[in-house]
């Protein structure tokens, strides 16, 4: 229990807190809407402004939010204009983040050490100044949730009746997808952009084993997320392992157990 004195012990559980409250939040949406592999495109497109912010010499997550946001809004935009599927514009802007990002840290004098830390996370390096910006993003999303709570669940679940209702759709999916792109930007030094979709999906498939509302789905997803980074930090200290790819298996791991359970069953028929 020594390891609670320390700080970055103390950030990495309030981290872990921050996170998983908005990533239920906004898991819940993108996992309902089926928008999980934009989430993934918008992740791996990100890593083009990582590579950007460490080429310039500019903060990396800044770069990265500008680059998240504008995959997010551009994937949107193109899918809703039948310009090109959705899918096909995912898959556009995931290669060129990445290629972007790759091309940007060899052009990189030197070596940079947090490089590795925005692909696979670290959540033992997470500072103040990212339990901030964590922590403003919760908040920005719970306020929305909150106060747009029916458009947002009626968009969630059948975005043409939503229409056909008078509900701004185009509005609430880009405010939505752009608040997701901000999550996965946030959450980078967490668990890394390789990483980053399993904690926006995991813990709201695992929280949909039990329940069908959209309600009680985000508040499990919190607990479940929050319990599973508690159990992956713990054992990455132990064994001496990354955090990040600890707490994605421990997601995983809790998934596969809750999967098993006789309620799941009578809940997913």
């Amino acid at each position: 229990m020594e390891i609670l004195e320390y700080q970055f012990f103390q950030n990495a559980i309030v981290g872990c807190l921050l996170t998983s409250i908005a990533c239920a939040i906004a898991g819940t949406y993108i996992v309902t809407r089926r928008l999980v592999f934009i989430s993934g495109g918008v992740t791996h497109a990100s890593f083009g402004g990582v590579g950007l912010g460490l080429y310039l010499g500019i903060s990396p997550l800044l770069s990265a939010m500008l680059f998240a946001v504008a995959s997010a809004l551009g994937v949107q935009w193109l899918g809703a204009n039948r310009r090109l599927h959705e899918d096909s514009a995912i898959a556009l802007f995931w290669i060129v983040g990445m290629s972007l990002g790759i091309i940007f840290s060899f052009m990189t004098p030197g070596y940079s050490s947090q490089l590795s830390t925005y692909l696979f996370g670290n959540i033992l390096t997470v500072t103040t100044t990212d339990i901030t910006l964590l922590a403003v993003v919760a908040v920005i999303l719970s306020a929305v949730t909150v106060f747009m709570h029916k458009a947002i669940v009626s968009v969630a679940f059948d975005r043409e009746f939503a229409a056909s209702r008078g509900i701004p759709v185009t509005l609430i999916e880009s405010i939505m997808i752009t608040l997701t792109a901000v999550t996965v930007v946030s959450a980078l030094r967490l668990i890394g952009v390789v990483l980053v979709i399993s904690m926006l999906t995991v813990p709201v498939m695992t929280a949909m084993l039990f329940s069908r509302s959209y309600d009680r789905i985000v508040l499990l997803s919190i607990p479940i997320g929050f319990g599973a980074s508690i159990a992956g930090l713990y054992i990455s200290y132990l064994a001496d392992i990354p955090s990040g790819a600890t707490i994605v298996l421990c997601t995983v791991a809790l998934y596969a157990v809750c999967r098993c359970l006789p309620i799941a069953h009578r809940v997913t028929q």
